[in-house]
């Protein structure tokens, strides 16, 4: 949404959140500086705890793709090498400097945001949420 605001020309809002991407698209800087936010704030649908559902937080690069849950770091793969991901090189040694890496990156994007990665419930409380008796958000298309 803030691309298309700023592809209009028209002023975002300081709640909408996002990057805006229009002088990207027109030959500018890069907003994202190479790296995405991903995050599942509470497990949903089919996703349940039941099966391996888990709120988490993570960045992927161009290269690399890092993900934490509320226990610590869970999943690390090298997109260039690995593209369906099918290695986890979370526990690998040999990564473990840049491990720390993303983990600092992971850690500034959600200070950026403001996003304090707390446990589901909070979030389910405070949105509202409601939830199917595994305490999972249910997905309806």
């Amino acid at each position: 949404m803030p691309t298309i605001l700023g592809l209009c020309r028209v002023a975002i809002p300081r709640t909408v959140e996002g990057l805006d991407y229009s002088g990207y698209l027109r030959g500018g800087k890069d907003p994202s500086q190479g790296a995405a936010l991903i995050a599942c704030v509470a497990p949903f649908g089919q996703w349940d705890r039941g099966h391996g559902g888990r709120e988490y937080r993570g960045i992927r690069t161009r290269r690399y793709t890092y993900v934490r849950d509320l226990t610590g770091p869970w999943l690390l793969f090298d997109n260039q090498t690995d593209p369906y991901q099918m290695h986890n090189l979370v526990s690998d040694p040999g990564y473990e400097r840049l491990h720390r890496k993303l983990e600092v990156a992971l850690a500034r994007e959600l200070k950026k945001r403001g996003d304090e990665f707390l446990p589901a419930e909070t979030y389910i409380r405070k949105w509202s949420y409601n939830v199917d008796a595994n305490g999972t958000v249910p997905y309806t298309p």
